[in-house]
């Protein structure tokens, strides 16, 4: 497996690469952003771990590049970024995961194997269809990731876990909104207008007078 490695303060790179290569990957540091965009214009990587804090192009912006023009490189976004805004700047984004250092590189190690692990086997003809998950916050079709909202992904997730089920938009908003949300119960109506428009099938059945439920079979 072969990754790309961001990171700008030399003890961590050096420290966290010496562990991925004790387990068998092929590691390519740099230090700058714009540095890891000249190599994923020339080079197909596995994954990437990106420093959000560093020199030229921000973590951020590489993730965004990934996202467009190298989908089937997996990403870590590694940061001492802990606030809530920047996990969903960065999940909005796509990233497979979010670690917050400093961090155990046996926990990374990890981390770096489920989500390749994941990603291999939601190119596998197993996961084909609509695949959801869960700590990345992506929904596949096919095994290529749609580009969904945070929300939109939210009330996706919800649906597909109780395909059984329908749910009331006042119980949509509970699970996707907690308490925090104050306003009209039809913004559940927008965001399913999207899903439908996103989706390539027609995954949710509207139930008059009720709500919204997850359809399984949609031919």
């Amino acid at each position: 497996m072969n990754i790309l490695f961001l990171e700008d303060e030399p003890t961590i790179q050096e420290v966290l690469t010496e562990y991925m290569r004790m387990q068998g990957y092929e590691v390519t540091c740099v230090q700058d952003g714009k540095a890891a965009l000249r190599l994923l214009e020339e080079h197909s990587f596995d994954m990437a771990v990106l420093d959000i804090m560093v020199p030229g192009a921000s973590g951020l912006e590489v993730l965004r590049y990934c996202k467009e023009k190298r989908p089937e490189t997996a990403t870590i976004m590694l940061t001492a970024l802990g606030d809530e805004g920047t996990q969903v700047q960065a999940f909005n984004l796509y990233a497979d995961d979010y670690v917050i250092k400093p961090v155990s590189p046996i926990i990374l190690l990890k981390r770096m194997e489920t989500i390749l692990r994941r990603v291999k086997r939601s190119q596998s003809k197993e996961d084909k269809g609509l695949v959801i998950c869960d700590d990345s916050y992506q929904a596949f079709y096919n095994g290529k990731p749609l580009e969904l909202t945070l929300s939109e992904f939210l009330l996706l997730q919800v649906l597909w876990k109780e395909p059984k089920r329908v749910f009331t938009r006042e119980q949509l908003i509970l699970r996707i909104f907690n308490e925090d949300y104050v306003g009209n119960d039809r913004i559940i109506d927008a965001h399913i207008k999207n899903l439908r428009k996103k989706l390539p099938e027609n995954y949710i059945r509207t139930v008059i007078g009720v709500g919204y439920q997850f359809r399984e079979e949609t031919s």
